[in-house]
Order: structure tokens, then C-alpha cells, then sequence
């Protein structure tokens, strides 16, 4: 992402807009707003080898392991508006953990590119799949969507829920439902 080549646009989209971009309050504005935009799409420039980073252990646990109430912060693909939420992601080891900060890390690699909740929501799944071969993976996801709230439909007190469970959560229902009580569904 050329920080030059977004300037440029956020400068047009400015003026197409009917706004004088070189007026106080905007002069600096296509540069800041490019700079948000690489920084909420950082994603793209970032890899599950390199998040991972090789923080997976030995373990002979093989119970659920739980990480809730993951704050995320994507871009629909869309709007390129804002949705807000959280994610709830589990597994079951088998042999091996991941480091508990690889979790959120792989959330927001994900969260971090223009996306829809529902592809998020499987491609953070299917990354702690291939990363950890667990027995079964979980993830929900709960979401407020700017698209919806700020223009459209406008509802402001709607979220959107998706969910995918893998391996043991999905063929298991003891086990998909010790999940969503623990995370609190």
C-alpha cells in the first residue's frame, strides 16, 4: 500500500465530495486518512508463519482451551465501513498449545483486511486447524456492522453472530454445547 498513491485518492475523495481539502481543518487530512487506512488494513502485510512464530508447545492437555471476549475491529468489504465485536475461539489440543497471544494475534491478522463476519469467521478457524492439528476448533464471533447502523437499514441496537465449529465441536453436541455455555451463548 503506496502511503503516497492513498494521499492521492483520499485527497480526490475529498474534493469530489465538495469539500476544499487544502482548508484548515482538512490540510492533513489525506495523509492522516491514508495512514489510518494502512494501519487498518495492516493484515494484508502479515502472515499465520510469522504470527505464530513458532509458539506452539508440548502439552499432554486435551481439554477445551478457551479465549473469550477477543476485542476485534474489521472493515466490511462492501462499505468499508466499521464492525465491532468480539471473538470467542476454543480447541482441543493434541499435543501441543498454542501461545495464549497467537490467538488474538490470528484475530486481528484476519480482522485486519476488508472482510465479510462470515468468511472472518472461517478463516480464523481453519488458521488454528492448520496451525495446531487440534481434535476440534470453535470460533463465534459477535458483531455490530457500521453498514447497517450509520446508513441503509439504520439499527442501531442489531449484531450479527456467526459461528463455525470444526472437528470434535461439530460432531460432538456435549461438546459444542460445553463451549457455548462457557463463553456464555
Amino acid at each position: 500500500m503506496s502511503l503516497e498513491n492513498l494521499t492521492r485518492n483520499y485527497h480526490d475523495i475529498i474534493s469530489n465530495l465538495g469539500e476544499d481539502p487544502e482548508r484548515d481543518g482538512l490540510k492533513g487530512t489525506p495523509q492522516r486518512a491514508a495512514k489510518a487506512m494502512q494501519f487498518l488494513c495492516r493484515g494484508y502485510d502479515q502472515s499465520l508463519e510469522e504470527i505464530v512464530n513458532g509458539a506452539l508447545f508440548a502439552s499432554t492437555n486435551d481439554e477445551m482451551v478457551i479465549v473469550k471476549d477477543i476485542e476485534l475491529y474489521s472493515l466490511c468489504e462492501h462499505h468499508m465501513l466499521p464492525f465491532i465485536g468480539k471473538a470467542h475461539v476454543a480447541y482441543i489440543p493434541t499435543g501441543k498449545v498454542i501461545g495464549l497471544s497467537k490467538v488474538a494475534r490470528i484475530v486481528d491478522m484476519y480482522a485486519r483486511r476488508l472482510q465479510i463476519q462470515e468468511n472472518l469467521t472461517r478463516e480464523i478457524a481453519d488458521a488454528l486447524q492448520s496451525v495446531t492439528n487440534a481434535k476440534g476448533v470453535a470460533v463465534v464471533i459477535e458483531a455490530k456492522h457500521m453498514c447497517m447502523m450509520m446508513r441503509g437499514v439504520e439499527k442501531q441496537n442489531s449484531s450479527m453472530h456467526s459461528s463455525v465449529m470444526l472437528g470434535a465441536f461439530r460432531e460432538s453436541f456435549n461438546t459444542r454445547q460445553e463451549f457455548l455455555q462457557l463463553i456464555g451463548r
